[in-house]
């Protein structure tokens, strides 16, 4: 490791970490756009099914995710002491618990497949697409664990490149066998939903065998079995303290997305399956916030790890600016093209006009969204990690369901309703943890690393 890493990564500035962050980032939703448009074409009673049994994936994915979240903010803080040794075990502990994580997910959702999608209130109708589609997708869930804590361990190296190079070659195959099993061309079976599937769970596979090759040879990180039954009880305790409260605030916004989607599921089938094509092409506008978020992340913990607090405050401050632009331009070009990228998932003309109207309600809700995404990873890179889950839970338990409810099904508002309940919760929170850094009580937090005394809320 260079001796200043922090200062290389200022001088390499946001774009350079940003660009690589954005298309894996991309990558990674790229399959359930390339499988729900592929899917569309067996028909709209398809795709509805589908948005039900990914509600459950995501759910579980993000279990996965907050080791990943937790050990890319220790590792930094490593890295930016010069800490080698220390970054190695934290590295090893992340992949090893997020391992027998999956594992135990796996088994969860294949057995249980079924009897989760009826608590769900699944139309009958549905099952058959929903159920083999979860219960295989689900049952190698262990497969995206392990991408995320390799992912994780090469992001907080500053290898965001090689990361997002497997994530593109991941994509691409998942494509290319997503026409082959979808639709059982040049002689395969044609399996449809469960071809979606099928393709995931390969290209899935592929990408772990490539990242862990990465992390060996470019990482000079020796992958050996023991990383499965060996932890280090004072790494794992800081992956969670930092990874817990940030999985609770996901886990809370997927929760309550749950709850939101079961009021969808009131709306009819049709109303359900423009939400899943909203979501989709929601989600392509959210990726640059995403990316700036991370990549802000890297740089704070780095500069948090080397003792810069007044260089961290600035740089989030900076993040901000270049997101909250980027967002606002990203957004009013998928609102303008809008018509024709819902007629490639839809011919319904009703399907078309209702996704159209709830993207141009996100003309207003993703700036706010921008607010969250960029500001909150930056106050877990600090250590500040408690605030944005209580504050988190205030504003979606208590603005996003129950205007979901009150607007979209209680005053008949629909989906609009439902659009502009996210809308408030995205501002209400984004504002809370903008004010959060401004007044920069995270810093004790930030300096407790230092000091290892944990401070008072």
């Amino acid at each position: 490791m260079n001796p200043d890493k922090s200062s290389q990564l200022q001088r390499a500035g946001l774009f350079a970490i940003t660009w690589p962050i954005f298309i894996e980032q991309l990558s990674h939703i790229l399959p359930g756009i390339v499988d729900t448009f592929m899917v569309s074409h067996l028909g709209d009673n398809a795709v509805a099914a589908l948005a039900v049994a990914n509600q459950i994936v995501g759910f579980f994915i993000i279990l996965f995710s907050f080791i990943g979240i937790g050990s890319t903010v220790v590792l930094t803080h490593h890295l930016g002491a010069q800490d080698r040794d220390g970054a190695a075990r934290v590295a090893a502990s992340a992949v090893g618990v997020n391992f027998w994580l999956g594992v135990g997910v796996s088994v969860l959702i294949w057995l249980g497949a079924g009897a989760m999608l009826r608590l769900l209130h699944l139309p009958p109708s549905l099952m058959p697409y929903a159920q083999p589609f979860l219960a295989l997708m689900g049952g190698t869930l262990f497969l995206e664990s392990l991408n995320i804590a390799f992912g994780a361990v090469l992001r907080a190296h500053g290898h965001t490149r090689e990361a997002m190079l497997i994530a593109v070659g991941m994509n691409v195959i998942n494509l290319l066998l997503n026409v082959l099993l979808i639709f059982g061309l040049l002689g395969f079976p044609k399996m449809g939903v469960v071809g979606a599937a099928l393709s995931t769970v390969v290209s899935r596979a592929l990408a772990c065998l490539a990242l862990a090759w990465v992390v060996r040879h470019r990482l000079q990180l020796k992958l050996r079995l023991r990383w499965l039954t060996r932890f280090s009880r004072d790494a794992i305790a800081r992956i969670l303290k930092i990874g817990i409260p940030a999985a609770g605030e996901n886990l809370c916004w997927q929760a309550s997305f749950m709850v939101i989607t079961y009021f969808v599921g009131q709306m009819g089938e049709r109303a359900l399956a423009t939400f899943s094509y909203a979501m989709q092409l929601s989600m392509i506008m959210m990726m640059l916030g995403i990316a700036i978020g991370i990549g802000t992340e890297i740089m704070v913990g780095h500069l948090v790890g080397a003792g810069k607090l007044d260089d961290a405050y600035r740089q989030l401050l900076r993040s901000l600016r270049v997101g909250l632009a980027v967002t606002v331009i990203s957004t009013c070009c998928v609102v303008g093209l809008s018509p024709w990228l819902f007629a490639l998932f839809s011919s319904d003309p009703a399907i078309v006009a209702g996704g159209v109207l709830l993207l141009r309600v996100s003309l207003i809700l993703e700036p706010g969204r921008t607010f969250n995404l960029v500001v909150i990873n930056s106050l877990r890179a600090t250590g500040d990690a408690r605030f944005p889950v209580l504050m988190g839970m205030c504003s979606m338990w208590g603005v996003a369901v129950p205007l979901a409810w009150l607007l979209g099904l209680h005053l008949g508002w629909g989906l609009v309703g439902i659009w502009i309940a996210f809308t408030c919760d995205e501002w209400v929170r984004g504002l809370a943890m903008y004010a959060r850094w401004k007044s920069r009580v995270w810093e004790k937090h930030a300096r407790a690393i230092h000091t290892g005394v944990r401070p008072p809320f």
